[in-house]
């Protein structure tokens, strides 16, 4: 059987969407927010966190100021790269697969993450999923010269462009409303998934909504019939 897909190129959000990084992320956090003398956040108060650039969540979740969560998101991936970007990490059921049945199609893919892009190529390798991406971006280190979701997924096409793939008809695959908002200032429609870290609501705007990979996997592969 030979599959082929309704759009000429996808683009993957990382966490919440590929990854869950859940755990690291809830350790990494408790060591700095109390580092600066905050609380530690709760496993339920990750969806403040993940999904936005954490150079916004320290502002808009703990009120820090813009020089201190600066410093703040300095100190964030200083105990990262101490602790290795992939600590804790592990993919979603299923969707490694399905990024290997796509790539096996001939649909190429590229990563569209607010994850600075050295931590995605990490989590990417480790997981053996960089050869089916034809693209891998994230945000720019400091999270601020190259950190909206808009300007990521705008690069993120850029960059497939240049090795020659068609943008004409892309899809983004994301899990938060930053995503959808961003594939709507890049006029690409967002495919949202909902076992990632979400309010029900921030899947408004979305031009469908998936629950398991199963239901992902209809809607971007399907039987040629050529």
């Amino acid at each position: 059987m030979t599959m082929r897909s309704p759009w000429t190129c996808i683009l993957w959000d990382v966490d919440g969407t590929i990854v869950d990084a859940s755990e690291g992320i809830l350790r990494r956090l408790t060591l700095c927010l109390e580092h600066f003398g905050f609380p530690a956040p709760t496993r339920e108060e990750l969806v403040h966190w993940i999904g936005p650039p954490m150079y916004d969540s320290f502002q808009a979740n703990v009120g820090m100021t813009g020089a201190r969560a600066a410093e703040a998101v300095a100190y964030y991936r200083q105990i990262g790269k101490a602790e290795g970007y992939t600590s804790g990490a592990r993919l979603y059921p299923g969707v490694g697969e399905l990024i290997e049945e796509l790539s096996a199609a001939g649909v190429p893919q590229g990563t569209a993450s607010s994850k600075p892009e050295n931590q995605v190529l990490a989590l990417m390798e480790h997981f053996a999923l960089a050869p089916h991406l034809q693209a891998i971006v994230g945000a720019t280190p400091d999270e601020q010269t190259l950190a909206t979701k808009s300007a990521i997924v705008a690069e993120s096409l850029r960059r497939l462009a240049a090795v020659g793939v068609d943008t004409r008809r892309p899809v983004l695959i994301g899990d938060r409303h930053h995503d959808i908002d961003g594939g709507a200032d890049q006029g690409v429609p967002v495919i949202f998934v909902t076992w990632g870290f979400s309010w029900p609501h921030e899947s408004e705007g979305a031009q469908a909504v998936v629950h398991d990979v199963d239901e992902l996997r209809a809607l971007l592969l399907i039987e040629d019939d050529a």
